[in-house]
């Protein structure tokens, strides 16, 4: 702890406090979305998006299965988001497999600390692990 997961469903209630009682303050609508926990509670997990908002989630509507916001940070209200590179291996001088925006979700399967496989819809190559909010910076998995 803490750590990243992602959002089962569609439709997720983030809470006010651990437990049903407490107000919804957000409901997520983006299965797959990346949290990071911060706290546990029983059954309930607090978590923190890529805009730094906070709230409890029942653990049951997490998952262990890693993604990545690309350059969330990135995207502004009224203009266009930038577009990030998926390249063809881990190099900066390999071919772009695909442009993909700022904001989309990206599927992690392996982090070295510097770079991360992903895959974005029937993409899939590499992205610079600094471009992505859902890995610590650093981090390696397989």
């Amino acid at each position: 702890m803490p750590r990243f997961v992602s959002l089962k469903s569609d439709r997720v209630n983030l809470r006010n406090g651990p437990g049903t009682d407490y107000p919804t303050s957000w409901v997520y609508r983006r299965a797959g979305l990346p949290l990071e926990v911060i706290k546990e509670f029983e059954i309930w997990r607090q978590v923190r998006d890529a805009e730094g908002a906070t709230g409890w989630v029942l653990q049951s509507l997490l998952s262990g299965r890693r993604t990545g916001l690309v350059l969330p940070w990135e995207r502004k209200t009224g203009t266009s988001p930038p577009l990030v590179p998926i390249m063809a291996s881990d190099s900066e001088h390999t071919n772009v497999v695909a442009n993909v925006e700022a904001g989309v979700i990206a599927d992690l399967h392996m982090c070295d600390g510097r770079w991360c496989r992903v895959t974005v819809d029937q993409y899939s190559g590499y992205i610079e692990q600094k471009k992505l909010w859902g890995v610590y910076e650093g981090e390696t998995f397989k």
